[in-house]
């Protein structure tokens, strides 16, 4: 009996270190990905809704910020050209995402699909924190844990929720603490601090001009602000290729 090629006998192994690198790189985001879906599952208990809503919105919607802000929605029968224009300002900013996601090292179409379904801020944040190291097996392993990781999460609040008999107050912060610690984590080094200045900007700027719309002004003005700092920093780069060829 001849023995397999050398590339069969070590493809499995390697994919499953892949697929285990993937998953212990997503723990650390993890670690704060399933105390805020217990929050989320904890909320669609105190706003009197059904337990399945919430993995319903984990599948259907799937993105932790926006999730958080339907619950309330829901709640308290919001239109729904509200709640879609809501959804469109919340997660406009994966647009700028795709630019920089690993989408490129995924093979096939409906892992594409799922992965770029997937693509969530806690996903960003972790590709981001390695650039240039991810395969297709990673990438997906760790999209998937972190996943796992927000429906479970949700899945232990409903729990936890309908065995308590009274509401726990101040639940709400949980969306902000995640955006700060993911704020935090994205600039660690000085090459992201320009964005994060732009930010504190917008977010000022939005403050004084316009303080009954917030959000929507201070979104608004940090995407121009990001797309002025793209077309500089091109320009840069196209400059000084010019001098290193000349």
């Amino acid at each position: 009996m001849t023995p397999p090629p050398e590339h069969e006998t070590t493809r499995d192994p390697s994919v499953r270190a892949e697929i285990v690198t993937g998953v212990r790189l997503s723990l650390p985001a993890g670690l704060g990905i399933v105390p805020l879906g217990i929050a989320f599952g904890l909320l669609v208990i105190q706003h009197g809704l059904s337990w399945w809503v919430a993995p319903a919105l984990s599948f259907m919607a799937y993105a932790g910020s926006l999730e958080l802000l339907l619950v309330g929605m829901i709640a308290t029968v919001t239109p729904v050209a509200t709640i879609a224009l809501t959804t469109l300002l919340v997660n406009f900013r994966h647009v700028f995402y795709a630019l920089s996601f690993p989408l490129r090292v995924v093979r096939g179409r409906l892992a594409r699909l799922y992965s770029v379904y997937a693509l969530t801020d806690e996903t960003y944040a972790v590709t981001a924190a390695a650039p240039g190291t991810w395969t297709h097996p990673r990438l997906l392993a760790a999209q998937v844990a972190l996943q796992v990781y927000w429906v479970g999460g949700g899945l232990l609040g409903v729990l936890i929720g309908s065995l308590l008999s009274g509401p726990i107050e101040g639940l709400e912060f949980a969306l902000c603490a995640l955006f700060i610690t993911l704020t935090l984590d994205a600039c660690r080094t000085r090459a992201q601090v320009p964005s994060l200045l732009l930010a504190g900007l917008a977010f000022g700027f939005a403050l004084v001009l316009t303080p009954d719309a917030v959000l929507f002004t201070a979104m608004a003005v940090f995407v121009g602000l990001l797309v002025v700092r793209y077309v500089i920093e091109r320009a840069r780069g196209a400059d000084g290729m010019r001098d290193s060829d000349a």
